[in-house]
């Protein structure tokens, strides 16, 4: 709507003498009660015409009608000047525009992103809390790639430390030499049941501990279990044989056991660091930062950085032994992670209970000089709660992400049934169906609420087929196929004579796509999307409620009937594969 803008800057120029900018003309879409299209918000020219908002917004439409042949009426309510664009625009906007092969995909704009997701520990499944993580970092990079960014998509395991080595001792431990190919289980569920084991076995020798006299502390620093785990972490960290061996091994199975979690989840990765590559890096970043005076050494040889002054605090970035923490680590990979690829920016996916120590890594990294550091951004998350409550992982009753999506599939396969419209599908068809319906629902659910909140998973909601849901909106893209299934578009340019409303709503609506994936790609926030895209397959629903596609009143009418069904079918499709999701031919 840039010519409005412009004409609307000659309006002000012309009518009362005073220069004004393009950004000074707020231009909204036109409320539903009101007739029009687009709204200019005439209050900020009062100042300059001295008269009322309402006078204002009248002379300004006089004078777009008159400069602006597709501005075909408007109307002013108070200091709202509301502009009805003529139907030839919008049949013009959905030819050119919308049906255009490259819609919803920007040029490349020679900047680089990194999109840091998943980060997984080898000691255990991925669980919900990651799955939002995953779908969160895959859908931003889809969306980042459509803004025309080159992106790269980066994974961070932790694979090492101790409670890697925990996992590793219960195994030796009461693990009878089973393997994932010798109980037929997944490997990091399996290496997860003993990270399980090892904490039900520490606990138990924490109690008696303390039945002997000892206090908690005492006990949980004194149990052998947690003793014989620390040592393990220094054999390998010592780079012990047979220690090595082991967790290769285990890692091994848990690697493929992730693999399979990510391809059902629909995610993938073009690079993989591990911690255990990068767990020493930092340390030269350190004496740089005791060179240059932005890092000090307190008497016992530990290192520290002064925040006070930024409304933070002291920060430990090396301990007195010399060995590393979580912020040196991260300070070294950070810098690793530019080296490798040079990005603009560097977008790091992880819950919001880290707020706290990336505020702190990115300050250091700026104090430090880094000319990267201005690129760095935490996208941080809320937690994901089950109707059941909070998620608990050493416990043994973390709401694991493979039984997640089986129940999704199971939901999805029973409301789809109770529907009774797959009985002409194979039996294989209707598994990739249930499949896609119930990754779907959980995909969307969980994308469409901002990332910054919490939020209640609720899986009977997610697929509901009438809801504000992704099932709706993929049954809205395969009754559209369905349409289009059954006649055949041979004029692809056909002009009817006159729009009925709910034509002109939906291109309007068509017409917004590249907007949204700007505010998306701008807020990292898969949310416009999905919000966007269910507004598209409401309009589409109610257009195809109020008028007959195929048997409609003449053939030209059908045809562009049948093409601005074609062009939504099309957004839908461009629109929900940015949050990762599929839509089905037909359901």
């Amino acid at each position: 709507m840039n010519f409005i803008i412009d004409v609307t800057v000659k309006a002000v120029k012309q009518l009362y003498q005073t220069d004004i900018t393009p950004a000074d003309v707020s231009l909204q879409e036109t409320r539903k009660e009101f007739e029009g299209q687009v709204t200019i918000v005439t209050f900020p020219f009062t100042k300059f015409s001295r008269k009322s908002p309402e006078q204002t917004g009248n002379e300004i439409g006089e004078y777009l009608k008159n400069e602006l042949a597709d501005v075909s009426a408007f109307n002013v309510i108070k200091g709202f000047l509301n502009i009805s664009i003529s139907n030839a625009y919008w049949i013009t906007q959905l030819y050119q525009t919308v049906n255009a092969d490259d819609f919803g995909i920007f040029k490349p704009n020679g900047k680089k992103v990194m999109v840091e997701y998943s980060s997984p520990n080898t000691n255990k499944p991925l669980h919900l809390g990651h799955v939002r993580n995953n779908l969160l970092g895959f859908s931003v990079a889809q969306i980042l790639t459509a803004a025309g960014y080159e992106v790269i998509k980066a994974n961070l395991v932790n694979d090492r430390g101790i409670h890697i080595c925990k996992s590793m001792l219960a195994w030796q431990k009461w693990g009878n030499g089973e393997t994932p190919e010798s109980t037929g289980e997944k490997g990091d569920h399996l290496v997860g049941k003993y990270y399980v084991i090892f904490d039900k076995e520490y606990k138990k020798q924490i109690e008696e501990l303390k039945a002997v006299g000892q206090t908690e502390e005492e006990a949980k620093k004194n149990a052998p279990l947690i003793k014989q785990a620390q040592e393990m972490l220094l054999q390998w960290e010592a780079g012990d044989d047979k220690v090595i061996d082991l967790w290769q091994t285990m890692n091994g199975w848990v690697y493929e056991g992730f693999a399979k979690t990510y391809e059902k989840l629909g995610v993938a990765f073009d690079k993989y660091y591990y911690e255990s590559n990068t767990y020493l890096l930092g340390k030269d970043i350190v004496e740089e930062g005791l060179a240059s005076g932005v890092f000090f050494k307190k008497d016992d040889g530990s290192v520290w950085i002064d925040l006070t002054e930024d409304g933070l605090d002291q920060k430990l970035v090396l301990r007195a032994d010399g060995t590393s923490v979580y912020i040196t680590q991260d300070m070294g990979t950070a810098r690793l992670k530019y080296d490798d690829f040079k990005m603009d920016e560097s977008i790091y996916v992880v819950g919001n209970e880290q707020d706290y120590h990336f505020k702190v890594l990115f300050l250091i990294l700026q104090k430090l000089g880094k000319s990267w550091a201005k690129g760095l951004f935490h996208l941080s998350y809320g937690m994901v709660d089950l109707p059941s409550g909070k998620m608990k992982s050493r416990e043994g009753t973390v709401v694991d992400a493979d039984d997640l999506i089986a129940e999704m599939e199971s939901t999805a396969k029973k409301v789809t049934e109770e529907l009774g419209k797959i009985n002409d599908f194979s039996e294989e068809e209707k598994t990739e169906l249930y499949h896609t319906i119930g990754m779907g629902a959980l995909k969307y659910f969980l994308l469409k609420v901002d990332p910054k909140k919490r939020l209640l998973f609720d899986p009977n909601e997610s697929v509901d087929f009438q809801g504000h849901t992704g099932p709706f909106i993929q049954y809205t893209h395969a009754r559209i196929k369905s349409v289009l299934s059954r006649a055949n578009i041979t004029n692809v340019e056909a002009e009817p004579t006159e729009l009925a409303s709910a034509e002109c709503d939906l291109i309007v609506i068509l017409t917004q796509f590249t907007d949204v994936i700007k505010q998306a790609a701008t807020g990292f926030n898969p949310g416009a999307i999905a919000n966007y895209v269910y507004e598209l397959a409401k309009a589409y629903n109610k257009f195809y409620h109020e008028h007959s596609i195929l048997q409609a009143e003449d053939e030209l009418v059908k045809q562009f009937r049948l093409q601005l069904s074609l062009a939504s079918a099309k957004v839908i499709n461009k629109g929900m594969a940015l949050l990762g999701i599929v839509v089905p031919e037909r359901m």
